[in-house]
């Protein structure tokens, strides 16, 4: 009786700890790589799980949103995969680099040409967006991931204020405030290589004096010198002339 019930009491502290243990089933995400700033370009990775032990993943669809269209969404080759972008006409128009877009992407579909992503394993799609908008602080993108066996799940659920997180949430890429030092970074460089400019000038132009006062005095004291020598020069032309004039006058006496 007691070795049931102690049986019976290990049996539910087992379940306990397995029921908290369980980690939450993943699903698909996006990811900045880096920062997703507001008005600028970023690479973003959709990461897909396979959570079946019976099928692997093989096609994923991931629709770009509608109210913040962006005009430039390119994928990056990935070995085993074969990868489909589609565009649609804008009701309004975007201008990027002063030119106006008429289209932009609205969907891109990765197809597995060999096993795609099997049991145990995920993957990353990486694609580079842009530009992202700035009165915005997330993109949303719905993802429809299916499997071998021809199961089907849609990651469409738009998460809700205040709300618990939905069975299906659809990828949620969050935004970041371009920072100051980003916008200033350049006019600092700027203002840094003036005045290092100003700096290598400055040492030259001393440079330069210092070698012309050199020159002056090198030229100053060549010009003592040489007086001097002819000075001498003359004194001995005429020890010179006065001494022969005695030796004649000697001789003659």
């Amino acid at each position: 009786m007691k070795a049931s019930r102690i049986a019976a009491a290990a049996a539910v502290a087992g379940s306990a700890v397995l029921a908290l243990s369980a980690p939450a089933f993943a699903h698909v995400s996006v990811q900045a790589e880096g920062t997703a700033a507001k008005g600028g370009y970023a690479v973003v990775d959709f990461k897909v799980p396979n959570e079946r032990d019976d099928a692997s993943t093989t096609k994923l669809e991931v629709t770009f949103p509608t109210d913040h269209p962006l005009a430039s969404a390119m994928p990056e080759p990935i070995n085993g995969w074969d990868v489909k972008v589609t565009k649609s006409k804008l009701d309004k128009p975007l201008e990027l680099h002063g030119e106006k877009i008429t289209e932009a992407v609205s969907k891109i579909t990765w197809t597995a040409t060999g096993d795609g992503i099997e049991t145990g394993f995920f993957q990353k799609f990486p694609v580079s967006v842009g530009a992202l908008p700035e009165d915005a602080d997330e993109l949303v993108f719905k993802a429809i991931q299916t499997y071998s066996n021809k199961e089907v799940v849609r990651w469409i659920e738009v998460q809700e204020d205040g709300a618990e997180e939905p069975e299906n949430p659809a990828p949620v890429l969050e935004l970041s405030a371009a920072s100051a030092d980003e916008h200033s970074h350049g006019s600092s460089t700027a203002e840094d290589a003036s005045a290092e400019t100003d700096d290598a000038k400055a040492t030259a132009s001393s440079g330069s004096t210092e070698a012309a006062d050199s020159a002056d005095s090198s030229d100053t004291t060549a010009r003592v010198l040489g007086v001097v020598g002819i000075a001498v020069g003359v004194a001995g032309v005429a020890y010179g002339v006065t001494a022969g004039r005695r030796r004649g006058a000697d001789s003659n006496a």
